[in-house]
């Protein structure tokens, strides 16, 4: 059953909404509460933050084989799609606030860091699971403002910069979303999705294909996908290593099973599907070319996580075509996340390299963390047996099924591109060091507790992938 099909059945049962409350209530008491504790008991808000994400995670659970219903006058969906919304986020926000370790604690904006983590977290969920467009724009707006900060939390020069060029990106794409909401409401004569699934087929086409534009548009800042694309690889570079890997990981879930959710409710008089379609290239090719150039760490993967984005809107594009695209979705959006957290949790061991250069000698030094880095590195190439290359597989295959096979061909020629920069970004830790990077070894390197979870990510990327074949092969 689609949205744009038969509506859900509606209730006002307050508790539906457990996980989002959990959020809110811990980023209020995160936030008072780090402003009456002193400095050196700061940390106490980092254990309060990882444990309300382990419970917003933990109430999401009974939603994966739940009854699909909306609530609250239909304007949230309690499905497999929230549900899975509802636990990656937290989770991956969990795994950023370990990584993390160094950069948050101690820091003069510990508390408030871990606030505007919950928040855009929050954010990122209702963007997901809301299938109201004033709602949309909310969530929209939780998401992003907390983002601003984040980025900014370095108080360096780049980091201003590429905090106000994030603002100015999100303004613009935000007031272009706003502006298709404003248009479809008064076409459709209401903001609900199921209304807008009625009510737009018999709109003027050129209308409704100017606000649908206007919305998917829009979205594209929070997915990271051309054109709402241009501040993410400033961001990366620019912020800690956990903030960067929230940026690139985080928005993208909720900010993909918006665009699902959108695209089932368009009317057939606009081809929503090929403009989808036409992003994905682009993102793709885009992230691809961009990074074959890049020297920084953080920002080269702040380019992959572009292309990346490429992949995942492969099965939005064939959302109403292919029956298997959203689950084809929902496991790329889970496979990606753990691998890209993965890779950023690598690089926090080794926060003074910066450059490529730098890694230099990591192999002989720190075999599982090369190890780690290679294993992430390839299975964003798809390369079997790891998480990714499941992933692929599934998005391959619903979008040859939904008839776009020209995508699928795109798709394969942009895996063989990121092959190349996906090799140079481990290629130098095989190399020996020279004179030149004594310096950057001699600097102190990450706790262990970054150590351990970038090495329990790392085993559960190719872990992964024989898992998720074999429990598909039972289902099947």
């Amino acid at each position: 059953m689609t949205l744009s099909e038969t509506p859900m059945p509606l209730n006002m049962n307050y508790l539906d909404l457990l996980p989002e409350t959990v959020l809110l209530a811990a980023a209020v008491i995160v936030l008072l509460g780090g402003s009456f504790l002193p400095r050196n008991r700061q940390v106490i808000t980092r254990w309060f933050s990882l444990g309300a994400l382990v419970v917003s995670a933990t109430a999401s659970l009974g939603g994966l084989d739940a009854i699909p219903e909306s609530i609250f006058s239909g304007s949230y969906a309690l499905d497999t799609s929230t549900a899975v919304v509802r636990m990656a986020a937290p989770l991956a926000t969990l795994v950023v606030i370990l990584i993390g370790r160094q950069e948050f604690v101690g820091s003069v904006r510990e508390s408030e860091s871990y606030a505007l983590l919950l928040l855009a977290t929050l954010g990122t969920i209702i963007i997901g699971g809301t299938t109201d467009l004033l709602v949309l724009v909310a969530g929209f707006l939780l998401a992003s403002i907390p983002l601003y900060a984040l980025i900014g939390l370095s108080r360096s020069s780049p980091a201003a910069e590429a905090t106000m060029k994030t603002y100015l990106i999100g303004a613009l794409f935000g007031v272009l979303l706003m502006a298709g909401v404003t248009l479809l409401t008064a076409l459709a004569g209401g903001s609900n999705y199921y209304r807008m699934a009625e009510g737009l087929g018999h709109a003027p086409a050129v209308a409704v294909a100017g606000g649908a534009v206007a919305i998917l548009i829009g979205l594209t800042f929070k997915a990271g996908a051309v054109p709402g694309h241009f501040w993410i690889p400033d961001a990366s570079q620019a912020s800690g290593t956990a903030v960067a890997a929230f940026l690139t990981t985080v928005p993208k879930i909720g900010a993909l099973v918006a665009l699902s959710r959108l695209v089932e409710v368009m009317p057939g008089t606009v081809n929503v599907p090929l403009l989808i379609a036409i992003l994905a290239v682009a993102s793709m090719s885009v992230g691809n070319l961009a990074a074959l150039a890049q020297t920084n760490v953080r920002r080269l993967l702040g380019w992959s996580t572009v292309s990346q984005v490429g992949y995942l809107l492969m099965p939005v594009a064939v959302i109403t075509a292919s029956n298997g695209a959203r689950v084809a979705l929902l496991a790329y959006i889970v496979l990606y996340a753990l691998t890209n957290l993965a890779i950023f949790a690598v690089v926090a061991c080794f926060p003074s390299r910066e450059e490529l250069d730098d890694w230099a000698g990591v192999a002989r030094a720190h075999p599982w963390l090369t190890g780690c880095l290679v294993v992430a590195a390839l299975s964003l190439v798809g390369t079997p047996p790891t998480a990714v290359f499941l992933g692929k597989i599934a998005v391959f295959t619903v979008t040859w099924d939904g008839g776009m096979a020209w995508l699928v061909v795109a798709a394969a020629a942009n895996s063989v591109l990121s092959l190349f920069y996906y090799l140079r970004l481990f290629r130098p830790a095989f190399r020996t060091p020279g004179l030149s990077d004594a310096s950057v070894d001699a600097r102190p390197e990450a706790a262990r507790t970054v150590k351990v979870t970038a090495v329990i990510l790392g085993t559960s990327v190719l872990a992964a992938g024989p898992a998720v074949a074999g429990l598909w092969l039972t289902l099947w």
